[in-house]
């Protein structure tokens, strides 16, 4: 298994699929870190040479914000909205969707699980 940014990349992938195991990099980017590394897209994480792992592994850590950084830099926005107290900050202050979804019967993601709330019962004369 090759190690890149602290993920292990399983071997019987593509490359191009295994390097979307790492956060912060999907289809696209691996694609262009395969292309600037000279890996053709096709060629399986155990074929790649120990030259092209270091390839792939310099190429990610000198451009491309991954995993723990990527993370703490996404929580620093959320928290920058959260303190200037903006429409978006306080939809995730409250858990609901924060980017225009109606909640009227979906977003159970966002929300958790249903609290029921019982119907008043008639007063008996």
């Amino acid at each position: 298994m090759a190690r890149i940014a602290g993920v292990d990349i399983p071997d019987n992938k593509r490359g191009e699929i295994g390097l979307t195991y790492i956060f912060g990099i999907g289809r696209r980017t691996a694609q262009k870190i395969l292309a600037e590394a000279g890996i053709n897209w096709d060629k399986k994480v155990s074929e790649w040479t120990e030259e092209e792992a270091n390839a792939v592994r310099l190429i990610i850590t000198e451009n491309i914000k991954v995993e723990g950084v990527l993370k703490s830099e996404i929580q620093l926005s959320i928290k920058r909205l959260l303190d200037i107290g903006c429409y978006r900050g306080l939809r995730h202050r409250k858990g609901l969707p924060v980017r225009g979804q109606r909640t009227k019967n979906n977003s159970r993601t966002r929300k958790g699980k249903r609290k029921t709330v019982a119907n008043k019962k008639k007063a008996t004369k």
